[in-house]
């Protein structure tokens, strides 16, 4: 199921590359992600590392998780190094606060992505499906 977090707080609008705000919207709908999690042994925590909800939002979440007593296990992704250093040095602050919210984490980087993709591959075609 999906949940809109921080609907008050961000009115939909997304947490504008702000981990601070992906933070505080995963706080304020708590309930409505206790809720979600409710009864489940295991909950997989997904998300892209560099922005401002999965950076964010994504150890909140995690840590909602491990709370309530599911084995916890975190899937991110690296920003590719094009996309600069603030956003490299943002993910990498997520990358340790979903390590300490977790039982378990996978920390794919972006960039491997595009070592495993023929170079005459369009990127929007490499990520189709």
């Amino acid at each position: 199921s999906k949940i809109q977090i921080g609907e008050k707080l961000t009115r939909g609008l997304g947490a504008g590359a702000n981990p601070e705000i992906g933070k505080k919207a995963a706080e304020e709908s708590r309930e409505q992600i206790e809720d979600a999690i409710q009864g489940a042994d295991m909950v997989f925590v997904t998300a892209g590392m560099g922005g401002g909800t999965g950076t964010g939002a994504a150890p909140v979440v995690a840590k909602i998780a491990k709370e309530m007593g599911a084995l916890t296990v975190g899937v991110v992704t690296r920003p590719f190094s094009f996309e600069g250093r603030k956003r490299q040095t943002q993910a990498a602050a997520g990358v340790e606060s979903m390590k300490a919210a977790v039982d378990t984490l996978i920390v794919i980087p972006n960039d491997r992505l595009l070592d495993i993709v023929d170079k005459s591959t369009p990127m929007m075609e490499a990520f189709k499906e």
